[in-house]
């Protein structure tokens, strides 16, 4: 995301116009000239694509140095005899190239033997470092790394230069980056089988060829290729491992598949008898042996280890002692499979452990593992990494790695359909592994890679150059949204996505239904009703607003922009909105109808219209493109509850002349310009409604009337200024009268929170931390910001080790008070660390709370649902007056977002409370 934009390209200083190179001049394309390696030829047709792309005029490619004319561009690895020829004739100097992992030269030199001839050459360390070399002048011409996969179109140009001045790139962050393409059922593996490779019928090399470019234009090194049951094995289709050797692209297999061997399907249990390490040894032996002769001349990383035949721990261990003996004595017989093939000492070649689910109970029980192989750490499929190395671990020779999820299938509930994990958590999960030294192979799931566009660019950027983790998500993801959309759209198309990851954050639209899988368990009304219709309302509110700036945003695309803009922000935005608007509005419906309202029907009739839109919207998204995009978008992954079009209501109700008004967000505070909204509510009466009083406030409507047409129910909105008084109103309706009583409740004094609606909700990221062992993490949490115990605080059993975070209070009248402490349901940062903070009111005794949960217990799935974790402390009754809560925090990575202090009559809100 961090690249230099074609207009700076184009407008470099005066002083330096002697040292840009001309690609295109109006007339004439360079030359590109590539080494013998396969991948240096792949490079260089890409790169003559995209030149041609925007000069209308493609590049002539070759081999040899007769066809350079007046400028070559020449691409290969330093060691290369084209390279080696062309640094001497140029006088350009390799040397910083040697012993380094992908990285690269690039400089525009003249010929000393051919007089009017220059070279903007290109050397790689190695291969990928060439590849990356062609990669940053493709980017720096302005194509996108999304210009196949999203459509973005590149754009004419006149005149194409690029600085030609020496550049030496920076080594890559962490060594394997990659992608698992995972749950590829409902869209990647039908779009290849049906539309863009039919006469393969599933994922193969044509289809893999793509998937390679776009990681080249990521920079990512490594695949785990796709492996579920609907997908025929990246070995048994001829051709895919040639491809990915021909791209250089590394292969390894997932946490559920040691030794490249996709069990689901390449197992036959008919002739190989039970995928059981007890009881059928030499014939798993000989499969794996074959397996790993077979790939010995391609670059993998091998996944070792012991599990069942799928994602599924190991057959017929009947104790902890058995399942890891036999993991042992598998790693042990699978190292020496790799020696013999490689013909050199296990320790040389590249192992791996996923310690997934059970492996990692499994490592805790003492597991040796060799020093070389490096451990790889998964967050627990819902974005929070599980654990990170001690100290110990960080010092071995294998190093770590980590494995994250954009995409999910699985328990409480998957996620496959809208990539809504928001960047601020990626980026708060990978600074805390990056800081405690897991840099060797990042990969992340992004199981049928859209609409996952954002999020993959987002990781895998900051898995190049984590100097990215310091950037704000916002201004990243402006920089991304320029690359697609130009400069102009950046800010406001990164505005769009910010609210839109705000919103999910609180609770993904997947999630919507209030249902579970394994076991899998029918929608229910949501919690978002729960506390009345309030919250629900303000949601749909929310997601209203950002549509129609998506929308506003999209009606300004020019016409080479429409699609992208459609696959990469509007169709996510306006099918979680749309999703929410069908769910909420029918829990609002139900909530409703108990009351006597007439909007009931009007709202279940929205509903249908939400649906309906989904609908519409993934018919479009496959049709793009004269329908290039033909099944590859699915609204209803594993068709489970939350995505079927639900019953909508319809009740008969006696029609009643009295309104009703819901008016019970109208509490304002003095010198605090605000709006609130009240409702207005007929029961089935055609009823024109007044309001009369209610001064010292602005109404978006002070009269009108309840019909069918708006479902008897009308929004107002109330806009105060902040000053002077406000009168009580009335509402006369039907010769009936609904009484409104606002409330001016004076704020406390100094920076004290208010009381809303019976809680004060602390924020403690608002305070200053000098003298703490708390940071401040940005772009995160209920409120835009949590607070994080720093990552190198050490574990204390003294609760007051450390000084404390101080977080005062003022009551208005005493009362009976309950604190709710929330945080972000993180997992101890090491096997050394717990997951604990102390928690001190008025000075009085420390509670220690325990936040650290096990396995997936049902709390845990409450937790990730939410993004929340919670503990509670009853206080008793406390004074009228000042209080103040300390909190002390006794572990290392823990993430505090807020403190509610909860008093008599107070809402259960679902989400945060409001602060005013």
């Amino acid at each position: 995301m961090r690249h230099l934009a074609l207009p700076a390209l184009l407008a470099l200083p005066t002083a330096v116009h002697a040292q840009q190179a001309v690609l295109f001049d109006g007339h004439t394309t360079a030359t590109i000239v590539h080494d013998d390696a396969t991948s240096a030829k792949l490079a260089g047709e890409l790169l003559a694509r995209d030149i041609g792309k925007r000069a209308g005029k493609t590049p002539l490619v070759a081999s040899d140095l007769a066809a350079c004319a007046k400028l070559c561009i020449v691409i290969g690895q330093k060691d290369s005899a084209l390279v080696r020829a062309v640094a001497a004739d140029a006088k350009v100097d390799l040397a910083a190239l040697n012993g380094q992992w992908e990285r690269y030269i690039r400089v525009l030199a003249p010929s000393k033997q051919h007089p009017g001839r220059s070279y903007l050459l290109i050397a790689g360390s190695d291969p990928r470092g060439a590849i990356w070399g062609t990669v940053d002048l493709s980017r720096a011409i302005g194509i996108s790394a999304w210009e196949w996969w999203a459509d973005v179109t590149p754009r004419h140009a006149d005149r194409l230069v690029v600085d030609g001045r020496r550049l030496l790139s920076d080594a890559p962050s962490v060594q394997y980056r990659g992608i698992f393409l995972n749950d590829e059922d409902w869209g990647l593996q039908p779009w290849a089988a049906k539309t863009y490779e039919p006469e393969t019928g599933d994922i193969g090399p044509k289809t893999y060829a793509r998937v390679f470019e776009l990681m080249w234009r990521l920079k990512a090194n490594l695949i785990w290729p796709a492996m579920h049951e609907s997908t025929k094995p990246f070995y048994q289709i001829p051709g895919n491992a040639e491809m990915a050797k021909a791209y250089g692209i590394v292969v390894g297999t997932s946490h559920a598949e040691p030794m490249l061997r996709n069990n689901v399907r390449e197992w036959d249990e008919k002739t190989e008898g039970p995928f059981n390490f007890f009881t059928n040894r030499d014939r798993m032996v000989d499969y794996w042996r074959r397996r790993v002769d077979d790939v010995k001349g391609f670059e993998n990383v091998y996944t070792i280890g012991l599990r069942g035949k799928h994602d599924s721990a190991l057959e017929g261990a009947r104790s902890p002692e058995q399942a890891l003996a036999a993991t042992s004595q598998a790693i042990d017989l699978q190292r020496g499979l790799l020696a013999t093939a490689q013909g050199k000492p296990a320790d040389q070649v590249p192992q791996v452990l996923t310690l997934y689910k059970e492996v990692l109970d499994v490592y805790r029980s003492g597991l040796k593992v060799p020093e070389d192989v490096t451990l790889v750490w998964p967050e627990d499929n819902y974005g929070y990494l599980g654990q990170l190395p001690t100290a110990a671990e960080r010092a071995r020779k294998g190093g770590s790695g980590l494995y994250y999820h954009i995409s999910y299938w699985g328990r409480p509930h998957d996620y496959l359909w809208l990539a809504t994990t928001h960047p601020g958590l990626i980026r708060e999960q990978l600074d805390r592994a990056w800081q405690t030294g897991t840099r060797k192979l990042w990969v992340v799931n992004v199981g049928d890679i859209k609409p996952g566009e954002v999020l993959t660019s987002y990781f895998l950027d900051i898995a190049f150059d984590t100097k990215l983790l310091a950037k704000p998500v916002r201004a990243q993801l402006a920089d991304w949204a320029a690359e697609q959309f130009g400069p102009q759209q950046g800010p406001a198309v990164a505005d769009v996505l910010m609210e839109f990851y705000d919103l999910a954050w609180e609770r993904k639209p997947e999630f919507m239904g209030f249902s579970t899988v394994e076991p899998e368990t029918p929608i229910r009304i949501g919690d978002y009703v729960r506390s009345g219709g309030g919250e629900a309302e303000a949601r749909i509110a929310r997601y209203q607003a950002l549509l129609a700036k998506a929308e506003a945003l999209a009606a300004t695309m020019p016409a080479d922009r429409r699609d992208a803009f459609f696959q990469l922000v509007l169709y996510p935005v306006r099918g979680a909105a749309k999703l929410n608007e069908r769910n909420l509005k029918l829990d609002l419906a139900a909530l409703y109808a108990r009351q006597g309202r007439a909007s009931t029907n009007a709202l279940a009739e929205q509903a249908r219209a939400a649906h309906q839109t989904i609908v519409a919207d993934t018919a479009a998204y496959n049709a793009q493109n004269g329908g290039k995009w033909r099944g590859i978008m699915d609204m209803a992954p594993r068709q489970l509850a939350v995505f079927a079009e639900p019953p909508y209501p319809k009740i008969d109700l006696t029609p009643v002349a009295p309104c009703g008004a819901d008016a019970r967000a109208l509490a304002f505070a003095p010198g605090k310009a605000e709006t609130r909204y009240m409702t207005v509510y007929g029961k089935g009466a055609v009823s024109d409604w007044t309001v009369e009083g209610l001064e010292g406030v602005e109404l978006s409507a002070r009269a009108g009337r309840l019909d069918a047409s708006n479902g008897y129910e009308m929004r107002v909105a109330v806009h105060y200024d902040g000053k002077g008084p406000i009168a009580a109103g009335k509402i006369r309706c039907n010769g009936a009268m609904v009484y409104l009583e606002p409330v001016l409740q004076p704020f406390p004094a100094g920076d004290a929170t208010p009381e809303v609606n019976h809680i004060i909700s602390l924020t403690p990221a608002d305070l200053k931390l000098a003298g703490t062992p708390w940071e401040r993490i940005a772009e995160l949490g209920s409120r835009g910001a949590v607070l994080r115990s720093k990552l190198d605080l050490p574990s204390s059993d003294k609760a007051d080790a450390a000084a404390p975070l101080a977080l005062p209070f003022v009551l208005g009248n005493k009362g009976d008070a309950e604190l709710r402490i929330v945080a972000l349901p993180v997992h101890a940062l090491t096997s050394a660390n717990k997951l604990r903070i102390g928690v001190r009111v008025d000075g009085g005794a420390i509670t220690v709370l325990d936040y650290e949960t096990h396995g997936r217990r049902d709390e845990w799935k409450v937790n990730v649902l939410s993004n929340t974790a919670t503990r509670s402390l009853k206080l008793g009754l406390l004074a009228a007056g000042a209080h103040r809560i300390e909190v002390f925090a006794m572990d290392p990575g823990f993430l505090l977002d807020r403190i509610d202090v909860r008093l008599d009559g107070a809402p259960d809100y679902y989400g945060a409370p409001p602060t005013r």
